[in-house]
């Protein structure tokens, strides 16, 4: 059930992505011919007022077809209506809205959470290990997801924010040497050892943290306390984010290991499930402030490609030789196709189940 949880929120934030593109066209005006969840064959489609809607057999997105792209098209190529023919101010719209509409997604799923449910009452000392990634030291220490860690090194780390920042200076400041850190995992309270891998002079071990807040809820006094405090997490999961696609660029050796398939997202999401709707609800948002980052960057078949594009179209006055804009849309597909592949082979191979056979 969690897996079939997570399988749902990952469609419906495709879905969310998609219809953005595709409201954007019509509010416009925009002819629109298809939308599909999934790439590849057709597993199911239905054609309604000319819009052909399917899911299809790879799920590792999804797209909004126009009659432009079309080469069977019956319609005139100076139809004002062809997507090609507006200003660039509404094809920009276009463009951009399926990452808005994740944006806003995760903002109003957040607001949702804690009108529903509530915020924290109160931080507990400590932090939190949310995830680790594997082959850095703090999976090779034995931390784990859940883990609560008290102090390093006899130093106590107090609650809060502070506390997680406190502990990231201390690893930081520590590359190659070994420390000792104060655990908790269920009742038992342990010591552990842990040497941070060298990260270009800064010390890294490779573990997702956050505040330990206790599991107790308590509600919002009023709207306000609702928007300060989803504010306050929507802000944090895009800075997370950000930092995390920044790492690509400036570490890529060390980063790249955090990069996830459809495999590993899915994992994911089934963990996060297992603390009911509020994990289920930081995994949505989570997703959809990744989606709405990733394709913003100005890569082939991402929406920040085709804004890329766009821009360039602005600056030479003319668009982008056809031949060139197939084979960079081309060139995208094979990339995220082949990515895809390989992330699915690797979180596979990493999976509990499967390690538990090949261990056999």
């Amino acid at each position: 059930m969690n897996v079939l949880a997570s399988l749902l929120v990952l469609g419906l934030l495709i879905f969310f992505h998609e219809a953005g593109h595709f409201l954007a066209a019509r509010l416009q005006g925009i002819r629109v011919n298809g939308f599909s969840i999934g790439f590849g064959p057709a597993l199911f489609k239905k054609e309604v007022s000319g819009v052909t809607y399917s899911i299809r057999a790879l799920p590792l997105g999804g797209f909004v077809s126009f009659p432009d792209d079309d080469k069977e098209s019956n319609i005139p190529k100076g139809d004002p209506n062809l997507l090609r023919n507006r200003p660039i101010i509404q094809r920009a719209f276009v463009i951009s809205a399926g990452v808005l509409a994740n944006l806003i997604l995760a903002w109003v799923v957040l607001i949702g959470q804690v009108t529903a449910i509530g915020i924290p009452s109160q931080p507990e000392p400590g932090v939190l290990v949310m995830s680790v990634q594997p082959g850095l030291a703090a999976e090779s220490s034995g931390l784990i997801s859940g883990d609560q860690i008290l102090s390093i090194n006899g130093l106590e780390l107090g609650e809060g924010q502070q506390a997680v920042q406190l502990f990231v200076d201390e690893i930081q400041s520590a590359p190659g040497k070994t420390i000792q850190i104060e655990r908790i995992r269920g009742k038992e309270k342990t010591i552990v050892r842990i040497t941070p891998q060298d990260n270009l002079g800064s010390g890294k071990i490779g573990a997702q943290l956050q505040p330990n807040f206790n599991s107790s809820m308590k509600p919002a006094k009023g709207p306000n306390e609702v928007l300060s405090n989803a504010d306050a997490q929507f802000i944090d999961l895009l800075n997370r984010t950000i930092n995390g696609y920044k790492g690509l660029v400036t570490d890529f050796r060390s980063t790249s290991k955090q990069l996830s398939g459809p495999v590993k997202i899915v994992e994911i999401g089934a963990q996060l499930s297992e603390q009911g709707i509020s994990g289920l609800v930081l995994f949505a948002a989570l997703v959809s402030i990744n989606l709405a980052v990733l394709n913003s960057l100005p890569l082939p078949l991402l929406d920040g490609g085709q804004m890329a594009l766009l821009l360039i179209e602005g600056i030479r006055g003319k668009p982008v030789p056809e031949k060139i804009q197939i084979a960079f849309v081309q060139s995208g597909f094979l990339l995220l196709v082949g990515l895809s592949l390989v992330l699915i082979i690797r979180d596979t191979s990493q999976l509990s189940i499967v390690q538990e056979l090949i261990n056999r």
